[in-house]
């Protein structure tokens, strides 16, 4: 089994042309593996993490329904932004500058087939690293996701999160928000959950601005241990 993980930082980088790079290594882990079920070899398939910062986008998900989306295609366009139907679950989500986006692109052959543990695991790294700023981060029955003061009239969430999987391969990831522009949540119901804020660690800090590689340093350290990987 291959635990070494390629770390790739990508950057400002526009959602569509991101979208068709983990397709392409995406692709290239599932041929691999068809390519040693028919040949019966037995090569180390690759994994690979990507950290990405889109400007500003709307994706929906697979099963997401296109109301939730509260803006007009010129709105959208006033606002800067762009919209996109995708290939993951969950429903509507918002991607832009402040935000950290990770995509790990995994061969779960290679650490567990469970795709349940692997979402958990996501989470899990989540909590821990916004514990090193003092945040109590937590889960919330049915709603995938990490967020703040669950069960009480104030819960917001402050990461979203949507993958693929098929043949045990990864792709999409997780969107925390770092220094995000809050407002652009408004034009969308986010995640189809009516009724719950959504929240940004530097709100949450009462800063003005957090260090985005500070952050990432942390969370590659939470995933490290969870997955038992390394990055190279």
């Amino acid at each position: 089994m291959n635990k070494c993980i390629q770390l790739q930082d990508l950057g400002l980088k526009d959602y569509k042309e991101t979208w068709d790079y983990q397709e392409e290594l995406f692709k290239g882990i599932v041929d691999s593996k068809i390519r040693n079920r028919r040949e019966e070899t037995d090569e180390d398939t690759n994994n690979y993490f990507l950290f990405v910062e889109h400007p500003h986008v709307y994706t929906l998900g697979k099963s997401g329904d296109f109301s939730n989306l509260l803006l007009g295609e010129d709105e959208l366009s006033k606002r800067g932004a762009t919209f996109y139907k995708i290939n993951r679950g969950g429903d509507i989500t918002y991607h832009g500058p402040g935000q950290i986006v990770g995509y790990p692109i995994l061969d779960l052959d290679n650490f567990f087939t469970d795709i349940h543990k692997y979402l958990r695991f996501l989470e899990e790294m989540i909590i821990l690293t916004l514990q090193e700023y003092g945040l109590k981060a937590e889960r919330s029955e049915g709603e995938t996701g990490v967020w703040l003061d669950v069960g009480t009239p104030f819960a917001r969430k402050i990461c979203a999160m949507g993958v693929r999987a098929s043949r045990w391969v990864t792709m999409h990831g997780f969107a925390l928000n770092v220094n995000a522009d809050l407002g652009y949540f408004d034009n969308i119901i986010p995640c189809g959950i009516r009724g719950k804020a959504v929240t940004s660690l530097n709100v949450e800090l009462g800063v003005n601005h957090v260090d985005e590689s500070e952050v990432k340093e942390k969370l590659l350290k939470h995933f490290k241990s969870l997955f038992e990987a390394e990055f190279i």
